[in-house]
């Protein structure tokens, strides 16, 4: 089995392709069921956000493990595959282990050091446990993602590289201070929202959302308050970021003024509202190109201490990608050594009931004696060229010293079990 990534992003594929492609909570299982019936798929992890739907999956083979995840996500989306592929990335064994460390840190955002990405992932990989959707590949790759997201977090100045999503929308909305705000939105982004907002003294401040009791939790922490339903008539800059898969707000829910900041995908906002007099509206896409061009970056002393603040975290995550590489090569022969282990044991027991007829009359403290003999004998046979197999295994190239000792000994290894732990972020 082998690692292999197949999505799209903000950097790949415009706004349209990516709500086409979005996959709300209640969409995943049959997503994972569909991936998990095609031939080449072993096990599978769907992450879905704003900014980039992509498949984590152990496959059996490229090609048809390719083929197979682009058949499924083409037919999410209503695409043909050729018309998908122009938008796909594909990201393979090593380059595959990379990619997850660079989105689990945060390093492939939208902004850059944005850390929400990492309880993104760790739901993903939820779900997907919860469907037995996953097998050890891909629960150690997500095990030393998240662990290495922490890492960075921890360790290094990336959250200083840039603000979240939430900062940037408000960056373009104008001053914020002083206006009476309001957040659709109960989810994570909506917490980031509210928290942007308070910090950048939006007053007063209001947040509404499908589930009441998520949105007056949030309303206590952040010191806003609770309104039953979507009202736009009192303030005159909203957040919404909902999970919906259709629009929420409309032409009927403008009374007036006021800037919106769609940061939904599917966004939220129906185009029809943009051509009302007075509405501003902001969407991701327009964050997305805000970002690239480097507004609201800072200074120079700033973007210098940013620039250092991702160096450091790329060296730490192509050490930690080196290491991985290594463990995966080491556990791949374990199961090769197993079955070497347990063909000698075969033979040995083979051996043995051949003795007994052909000498029956020995005792069975004799017959136990040659037995302890045998089995010594041949452990010490096995003991350096496992171990120097194991040590070579996990060198670079080392997946041939795996499949020489498959052939050489006519090995039948089985694909490891599935898992079903997931993995704690705080």
């Amino acid at each position: 089995m082998k690692l292999l990534i197949v999505g799209v992003s903000y950097r790949t594929a415009p706004v349209t392709v990516l709500e086409r492609l979005s996959v709300p909570t209640g969409a995943a299982p049959q997503l994972l069921d569909a991936l998990l019936s095609q031939e080449y798929v072993g096990e599978a992890l769907v992450l879905s956000t704003c900014n980039r739907v992509e498949v984590y999956a152990g496959v059996t083979a490229f090609h048809g493990g390719l083929a197979d995840i682009g058949a499924v996500l083409a037919a999410r989306a209503g695409y043909s595959q050729n018309e998908l592929a122009e938008y796909l990335y594909v990201h393979y064994d090593a380059d595959a282990v990379h990619h997850a460390y660079r989105v689990a840190t945060g390093l492939d955002s939208m902004v850059v050091g944005e850390a929400q990405v990492l309880g993104q992932l760790r739901d993903a990989y939820g779900r997907a446990v919860e469907q037995d959707a996953v097998g050890t590949l891909v629960h150690e790759l997500m095990q030393q993602a998240l662990r290495v997201g922490k890492r960075a977090h921890a360790e290094t100045g990336i959250d200083r590289a840039g603000q979240n999503v939430v900062s940037t929308a408000l960056s373009l909305a104008g001053p914020v201070a002083g206006r009476p705000a309001l957040v659709n939105g109960a989810g994570s982004m909506g917490g980031l929202a509210l928290a942007a907002l308070r910090r950048a003294g939006a007053d007063p401040l209001y947040v509404t959302s499908r589930s009441p009791d998520r949105a007056a939790r949030l309303a206590q922490l952040h010191g806003a308050v609770p309104v039953p339903e979507l009202d736009l008539s009192t303030v005159d800059l909203v957040v919404t970021a909902t999970a919906s898969v259709g629009h929420v707000i409309d032409t009927g829910h403008v009374r007036g003024p006021v800037t919106i900041l769609d940061l939904a995908v599917p966004r939220d906002v129906d185009p029809a509202v943009r051509q009302l007099p007075g509405v501003r509206v902001i969407d991701i896409a327009q964050v997305g190109d805000a970002v690239r061009s480097g507004a609201g970056s800072g200074g120079s002393a700033a973007a210098s201490a940013a620039l250092a603040d991702r160096e450091q975290v790329e060296r730490l995550v192509a050490g930690e990608v080196a290491a991985f590489m290594a463990w995966l090569r080491s556990a791949d022969v374990a199961p090769t050594v197993a079955a070497l282990r347990a063909r000698a044991d075969e033979v040995v027991a083979a051996e043995l009931r051949r003795l007994a007829q052909r000498q029956p009359e020995l005792s069975e403290q004799q017959r136990a004696e040659v037995a302890r003999t045998v089995h010594r004998v041949v452990q010490r046979l096995l003991h350096q060229p496992t171990v120097r197999v194991r040590r070579l295994a996990a060198e670079p190239g080392g997946d041939r010293y795996t499949q020489l000792l498959r052939e050489l000994f006519d090995l039948e290894v089985p694909e490891p079990g599935s898992v079903a732990e997931i993995p704690e972020v705080s």
